[in-house]
């Protein structure tokens, strides 16, 4: 049994066939999905598939690149409310994306600050509300985009811990984060060929430091690349990842569901 960490489940790209797609990842042996919000609006419809799927969770939260048009002013008092729902098990996807360019008539200076602001919010609300985080981090080059991530998750060490979601980097730089408590999670990058470091570090990251994830609808794992993604093929990463550790799909889905367990506070199989 497996599970699928981080899917934006509210996606549009799902619009037209989500009972298909919740009964090929039933089929592929997922039994449980976290549906990530983006904004208030995703947030809300990613609690309201969690009440209509047994098999699905929720997080709520402001994504770093919607920190310019999430339409509420007061985003954060809605997105604590949201927090509160029975089957809200954490605070995210946020962060920071130094990928992505400013929106038109936003300074690249002023964008950042603005996304700072709003991680560092969404920080505060976690710990307030006792639930851990999802992060974005992503840079079009360096590290200057996960250098200020640990810098301002460091001071909630104490009281919350965060999954860096998407994980493109080496175990070396995971490392230092996973010894303070953190995770790391593996989509289907870790299956391309061109990828080599990310799938160096799914196959040396100990038991309990990472997790499995789609991101669907996007980042589809070989032999499915190129196309939606979607829960089912979370089996495909899982079973690149198995063999570069040398143990069992159903080895490998055991830890991994472990891990979540413990991270998100663990939500009912």
């Amino acid at each position: 049994m497996l599970t699928d960490s981080h899917a934006h489940l509210t996606s549009e790209a799902f619009s037209d066939d989500l009972e298909s797609v919740m009964a090929r990842a039933e089929a592929a042996g997922v039994h449980r999905i976290i549906a990530i919000g983006c904004d208030v609006e995703s947030s809300r419809r990613a609690l309201e598939l969690a009440e209509r799927y047994p098999q699905v969770w929720a997080t709520v939260g402001l994504h770093p690149t919607y920190v310019t048009e999430e339409p509420h002013a007061d985003w954060c008092a809605r997105l604590r409310e949201l927090a509160q729902h029975p089957r809200c098990v954490g605070i995210g996807e946020t962060g920071l994306d130094f990928y992505h360019p400013a929106p038109e008539g936003w300074t690249w200076e002023a964008y950042l600050d603005r996304q700072r602001e709003c991680f560092s919010v969404q920080l505060a609300m976690a710990a307030e509300c006792g639930l851990n985080v999802v992060v974005h981090q992503r840079d079009r080059t360096g590290s200057a985009c996960w250098e200020a991530i640990k810098t301002m998750v460091g001071p909630w060490q104490d009281q919350l811990r965060a999954v860096f979601h998407c994980w493109l980097h080496s175990w070396e730089e995971a490392r230092p984060m996973v010894e303070q408590g953190h995770l790391i999670s593996f989509t289907g990058i870790a299956t391309y060929k061109n990828a080599p470091v990310v799938a160096e570090c799914a196959a040396r990251a100990p038991a309990g430091s990472f997790m499995l994830e789609t991101d669907s609808p996007y980042l589809a794992p070989v032999p499915h690349r190129g196309k939606r993604n979607e829960p089912a093929f979370v089996r495909d990463t899982a079973v690149r990842i198995a063999m570069a550790r040398g143990i069992s799909v159903e080895a490998l889905g055991v830890l991994t569901d472990q891990t979540v367990d413990r991270f998100f506070r663990r939500p009912p199989q």
